[in-house]
């Protein structure tokens, strides 16, 4: 791709971009949310056409003007957003366009007895080609974009943020497949967020900047602290802040007590106001599960809930609302957003859905808590859909905060979203926790939970597996959360407002180890 121009309603989004992928090299193209890489990518799938430049394969300049022609030339891409049809079944999105027939009509059987064959090779025998894509969860449906992307006879394969909704042993497995890709001369264009993936993966990486090349460089020839240092300008030590001073936990905000349903047993979970507790576990374990029943939409069936010391039962995400609980979803786009309206109508949306005597005024205070986040748009009025993953994952925060909840639940808060958005959600949860705001936080990435937490909870098989003092090794928490800790585990311990207290027979491998913030 040389010289690629693109701009939208008059606003330049990329200027002059060169980037080159050779056969059998995994090539990392990195930015902040709204430097331009979605844009690039989608040049070269046939979504978007370029304004200027050209795209060359093989030396042969081409022009594609829909994703088939791209996909008949041998490039294949996985986006970020998914492109699913959630009525019809794995097989039936995997070929969609391309339905094997028998005498005019689809055939069925063939369709998924190949895709089941697709499944198989890559280690996914447990998910069936007659399963309904709606009821996967959002990792499932992104394995179905693979599966599908990969059942192309591709020489290109673009991949944008390809393992963000991933469990590590999913994380694994596509490292497996990505690696016999390359061996058979597959280029790979990989997007992700994630420095580990980059440098795990990729020999050379293309750096983006508000809509223009940076550089493009060795992956071997940069650190850790280079690559972000070209991204946002600022070290990556920056990223976990501290305390703020004068920040203690105090009173029980959020208390659960034998909290159950049919994919959770026995929870007890406490969260002070200014404490922010991280739940931790592998794919499945019931993090999610956990904050769906607070939200009273798989609501707990037994047990006990508390709210500022008062017994309560949410039967609806509408009564947790009005309790004073915040739910900030993993999947922004299916469930965070309207994304054909503008910005100021999803800040707006659960105070005029649920608070509505008291919208008017409480939206008063929607533009500053917008310009607090630092939402880069082009106004209240732009629709969200135009706006980069991290400025979106915004406009969902501004809403949750506009309704002044006094416990929020954070589940996967800046999955997708770039260095420096990641930064500013982080900045706000320690400005929330010194508010006095209880925080529980879901997150599969493992330096987020021990970089934020105050304390750690893990969870495996839908219980609680142990507790976990802030600054835990990543190794102990992934230990603990695969039932491999060196003691049996502990139940959640209540802790003091300065520090968790140990339970009694709390395995001495979690002491705090003092790990870098």
């Amino acid at each position: 791709m040389r010289g690629i121009d693109k701009s939208f309603l008059g606003v330049q989004v990329l200027r002059g971009i060169d980037l080159e992928l050779r056969a059998g090299e995994v090539h990392a193209l990195v930015g902040e949310n709204g430097a331009g890489k979605s844009t690039l990518m989608k040049i070269l799938a046939g979504v978007y056409q370029a304004d200027g430049g050209s795209v060359e394969l093989d030396g042969r300049e081409v022009r594609f003007e829909h994703p088939l022609q791209a996909q008949h030339a041998g490039v294949s891409t996985v986006f970020q957003e998914f492109n699913l049809l959630p009525e019809r079944t794995v097989a039936e999105n995997v070929f969609l366009g391309r339905e094997p027939r028998r005498h005019r009509m689809v055939d069925a059987a063939r369709m998924n007895a190949d895709t089941a064959a697709l499944l198989e090779d890559l280690g996914l025998t447990w998910l069936s080609p007659e399963a309904r894509v709606r009821s996967l969860s959002v990792a499932g449906q992104q394995i179905v974009e693979i599966v599908k992307a990969l059942s192309y006879d591709a020489r290109i394969i673009s991949m944008d943020e390809p393992t963000a909704a991933l469990a590590d042993e999913e994380v694994e497995l596509l490292y497996r497949l990505i690696g016999t890709l390359r061996e058979r001369g597959v280029a790979i264009l990989y997007v992700s967020h994630r420095l580990k993936e980059i440098f795990d993966l990729a020999t050379r990486v293309t750096i983006l900047k508000d809509g223009a090349l940076v550089e493009t460089a060795d992956t071997a020839a940069l650190s850790s602290d280079e690559l972000v240092r070209k991204m946002v300008g600022r070290p990556i030590s920056s990223f976990f802040p501290g305390k703020l001073p004068g920040t203690e936990a105090g009173d029980v905000r959020l208390s659960i007590a034998g909290g159950g349903n049919e994919q959770l047993d026995s929870i007890d979970l406490d969260v002070r106001a200014g404490e922010i507790v991280a739940l931790a576990g592998l794919q499945g374990s019931g993090r999610t599960e956990i904050a769906h029943a607070l939200f009273g939409v798989d609501r707990f069936t037994r047990g006990q809930i508390r709210l500022d010391g008062r017994t309560v039962t949410l039967r609806s995400p509408r009564q947790a609302v009005r309790a004073g609980l915040a739910l900030v979803t993993e999947d922004r786009k299916a469930e965070g957003l309207v994304l054909n309206q503008s910005v100021a109508a999803n800040a707006r949306l659960v105070l005029d859905a649920v608070l509505p005597r008291r919208a008017a005024q409480a939206a008063r205070r929607v533009p500053g808590i917008l310009s607090s986040l630092d939402l880069v748009s082009r106004g209240a009025s732009q629709e969200v859909r135009f706006l980069s993953g991290g400025n979106q994952q915004k406009v969902v925060l501004a809403k949750w905060l506009a309704t002044e909840p006094s416990v929020i639940v954070l589940d996967e808060p800046t999955r997708g979203i770039d260095v420096g958005a990641k930064e500013r959600v982080y900045t706000l949860m320690r400005e929330l926790s010194a508010e006095g705001v209880a925080i529980l936080m879901i997150s599969s990435e493992l330096p987020e939970v021990i970089g934020m937490a105050d304390r750690i909870v893990v969870l495996k098989d839908g219980r609680i597996a142990g507790e976990l003092p802030a600054g835990s090794e990543e190794e102990t928490v992934m230990a603990m959360a695969t039932g491999h800790a060196a003691a049996e585990p502990t139940s959640a311990a209540e802790p003091t407002a300065d520090a968790p207290r140990p339970s009694a027979g709390e395995p001495t491998s979690t002491t705090d180890t003092g790990g870098e913030r």
